[in-house]
């Protein structure tokens, strides 16, 4: 069995919250809406059960980390891309041959302590991690265990 590999899912709390995904029954969402070739190709060729996931608020004050999850649902086909009244809706896409995909993600924990995206920016261990890059816009980044292993050991210390 392949080792799992870690990622960051951003999602703008206004739209998708740490709060809603822990409210929803079980825990499991549908990680769907993603319209960006790059992240789709993660989401369709490189995700597995059993990946873990650091939960990113995005557009938010502060934006960061405020929990993980797992992968529970490798990709399949979004099916809102086809439905005409979902935002998500893309005209060009069809269901015998699907543009956009989607995974499950399944809330682990909240961390003991909000990272934000200042305190990522500040730590030389995670000068490489593609959220802290200038113009990293990615919805679904990939992390290396050695990012999500600092991540959380930071949210175990107290703020700076």
């Amino acid at each position: 069995m392949p080792e799992p590999r870690y990622w960051l899912f951003k999602s703008e709390p206004s739209s998708y919250s740490w709060d809603d995904l822990t409210a929803e029954d079980g825990q499991t969402a549908e990680w769907d809406g993603v319209r960006n070739y790059q992240a789709r190709n993660f989401m369709r060729d490189d995700m597995r059960i059993g990946d873990y996931v650091l939960f990113y608020h995005s557009n938010a004050k502060p934006p960061g980390v405020i929990g993980t999850a797992r992968i529970v649902r490798e990709g399949y086909p979004d099916d809102s891309a086809w439905n005409p009244d979902s935002r998500y809706y893309d005209a060009k896409s069809d269901p015998a041959n699907p543009t956009w995909m989607m995974v499950d993600i399944k809330a682990e924990r909240r961390l003991p302590r909000f990272i934000s995206l200042n305190e990522l920016k500040a730590n030389p261990a995670l000068a490489d991690m593609m959220v802290t890059k200038r113009g990293q816009r990615l919805s679904v980044q990939p992390v290396t265990a050695a990012e999500w292993a600092e991540v959380l050991a930071m949210a175990e210390r107290a703020a700076p």
